[in-house]
């Protein structure tokens, strides 16, 4: 089921609804997801070198709240990180912002999630250097998500650590032992004061009831590459797959989705302009990175990357770029090339 139909069909009584709350970015979204690859966002001219067959083939929106666009890209971010994987455990660290500072979240998009990867970076950072806990510079990888598995707004850092360090001074890898990486409780404790610290700091109005406790969850993530390639499904595509849409019926839009804690699949249904709204909600600030390295990891760090790959023996391959996907021609299956565009269905006619 197409999200773009659904978005034609329900774009008005969405707009009727909610017009006051709505965001230029939203309306954005909308229009890019509704005319992904129709006239409305250009054509090419492409013709077959073998056959000689042309066509008109409509472009993509690129927008990246769009299910269909920007699996190009969502494959070039695995082969960097595959890239950059080590022979190590590697830990999936994931740091959860308290129900009650949602709303704050929400309408302070930017500078929230700003804190958010701030706070995240430097409590790790300062547990990796504490000669106690590791004593060494680690690296980190780091996915924001905005949503649960019910698409409820629910902001949250997920975190991709190999299990040890560099010791830059002596060029030395410092492997992490024990089961865990760092004490979650810990975490959770330094990453709450160094957030609130930043609010305060921020002089926005903190809300009364902010809970004592807050969820830090750190696993065993195997190689990383699993992770990874978690952490890739929603980096590009936006936050729902057109598969998990399952029906559209007298105004109703209905979806499934795993639970977390049973690991049963759910039904969730709502009206077509709430459904937009849901979506609406994960729908980023512009420009706004939601994947960032550090450490080691950084892409200013190359160098630092290359010393701990040759202390742990890392055959180091050349990375190929991926080709594009290509058209083909529907007669012979030759590549076809591009030989003009337009961005009107007028001109494409």
């Amino acid at each position: 089921m197409k999200l773009a139909s659904i978005i034609h069909q329900y774009k008005d009584a969405f707009i009727a609804k909610y017009g006051d709350t709505v965001l230029p970015g939203h309306l954005k979204a909308i229009n890019a997801i509704s005319n992904c690859r129709t006239p409305a966002s250009g054509a090419l001219y492409v013709g077959c070198s073998n056959c000689s067959h042309t066509e008109w083939e409509p472009l993509s929106c690129g927008h990246r709240s769009c299910p269909q666009c920007q699996n190009y890209e969502a494959s070039q971010w695995i082969d960097r990180q595959q890239g950059k994987l080590l022979p190590v455990p590697y830990f999936l660290i994931t740091f959860t912002l308290p129900y009650e500072l949602r709303s704050l979240t929400f309408f302070n998009q930017r500078l929230m999630f700003s804190f958010l990867f701030l706070c995240v970076a430097s409590t790790l950072k300062d547990f990796g250097l504490n000669p106690k806990k590791l004593g060494a510079e680690i690296g980190m990888t780091m996915v924001l998500h905005t949503h649960s598995r019910k698409l409820d707004f629910h902001p949250h850092i997920h975190v991709v650590v190999p299990g040890g360090g560099v010791d830059k001074h002596r060029r030395q890898w410092k492997k992490k032992k024990g089961k865990y990486l760092f004490n979650h409780k810990a975490l959770a404790n330094v990453f709450r004061a160094r957030f609130l610290t930043a609010l305060n700091e921020s002089k926005l109005t903190i809300p009364k009831q902010v809970p004592q406790k807050w969820v830090v969850d750190c696993s065993h993530a195997g190689k990383g590459i699993t992770a990874i390639k978690y952490l890739s499904r929603y980096l590009y595509r936006g936050v729902i797959s057109e598969k998990s849409i399952i029906s559209n019926q007298n105004g109703i839009i209905t979806f499934k989705y795993t639970e977390n804690k049973t690991g049963k699949t759910r039904l969730r249904a709502l009206k077509g302009e709430d459904f937009i709204k849901l979506l609406m909600l994960h729908v980023l600030p512009k420009g706004f990175r939601r994947a960032r390295d550090y450490g080691f990891l950084h892409s200013n760090a190359k160098k630092l990357l290359f010393l701990v790959q040759l202390i742990l023996y890392v055959k180091i391959k050349e990375m190929e770029q991926r080709p594009r996907p290509v058209f083909k021609c529907p007669h012979c299956k030759s590549p076809m090339v591009v030989i003009g565009f337009c961005y009107t269905k007028e001109k494409s006619g």
